[in-house]
């Protein structure tokens, strides 16, 4: 027994098949070439002027024979030639476009009315699509990323839109990028720009933010105070074993005094020295 595995074509490669094998214009549709070539020759050299075209190195041209696409697929850049009254053609623009997203008033998961706008870049992969699938691209892309703006960030809540902003764009770029595959466009980056909050959610968020800070505040000058404590601590306990070291931290004080600008200083005499006076 064999098994014989057939490879399912995409519907864009079909499209393309079909435009290269429609070569049947007909006998109608060859007469009408046939007297487009006479009336090019009898008309020459003012013909050329109408035959002869040129498109520029990021366009392409999609040239229709009697409404079909001829075979070859677009032509260009450079020159390349039409029959008149038989051939018309559409120049498609392969350059990277960019646009906005418009504002979209978005309700997440956890029931949060938020604000969000982004930017989308994308190009023409395959001029034919482009021009035979859809009418407008470009104004079904807008179209469509804003749908998917709103489907996308309809399932994140608040935290997860404002701190995994990366994977949100990385998701809807390839939503997009499936979606206008059909239509011949690639979708190369998607980015989010601005998250706008409700007034009154910032104000709180503020005062959470502030009540964290003051907090955090406080905790810090806890642990100073206990370390400065135990610093004390083990301070005493040296001075207590070593009595030359209570003279040198006079000392000590006694310079740092004398430094200032001070007219009257007035040091405590330490009790030792009176206790040796006393005994004399």
């Amino acid at each position: 027994m064999r098994f014989v595995l057939h490879h399912q074509p995409s519907q864009s490669q079909c499209f393309i098949d079909r435009c290269k094998s429609s070569n049947g214009l007909g006998v109608c549709g060859w007469i009408l070439v046939m007297l487009s070539y006479l009336f090019m020759i009898l008309t020459f050299p003012l013909s050329v002027w109408l035959c002869i075209k040129i498109v520029k190195e990021y366009e392409r041209a999609i040239i229709f024979r009697l409404g079909r696409i001829l075979p070859g697929g677009a032509k260009g850049p450079g020159m390349f030639f039409v029959l008149p009254c038989t051939d018309t053609f559409v120049k498609v623009d392969m350059r990277t476009i960019s646009f906005d997203i418009p504002p979209q008033e978005i309700l997440t998961k956890d029931s949060v009315t938020v604000s969000v706008d982004g930017v989308v870049y994308y190009r023409v992969q395959n001029a034919i699509l482009a021009v035979a699938n859809i009418t407008n691209a470009d104004s079904a892309t807008r179209l469509l990323a804003q749908t998917t703006l709103r489907n996308v960030l309809g399932t994140k809540n608040l935290a997860q839109i404002l701190s995994d902003r990366e994977e949100i764009a990385h998701n809807m770029q390839s939503t997009l990028d499936d979606a206008t595959d059909d239509w011949g466009i690639k979708v190369q980056r998607v980015e989010i720009k601005d998250v706008k909050l409700p007034i009154q959610l910032q104000r709180a968020m503020a005062a959470e933010a502030e009540a964290s800070r003051e907090a955090r505040a406080k905790v810090i000058a806890a642990e100073g105070e206990m370390n400065a404590s135990r610093a004390l601590k083990e301070a005493s306990i040296v001075i207590s074993e070593s009595p030359a070291a209570l003279q040198l931290r006079y000392l000590q004080t006694l310079t740092t005094i004398a430094a200032e600008k001070n007219s009257t200083i007035v040091f405590p005499l330490p009790m030792d020295i009176l206790q040796a006076f006393s005994r004399k």
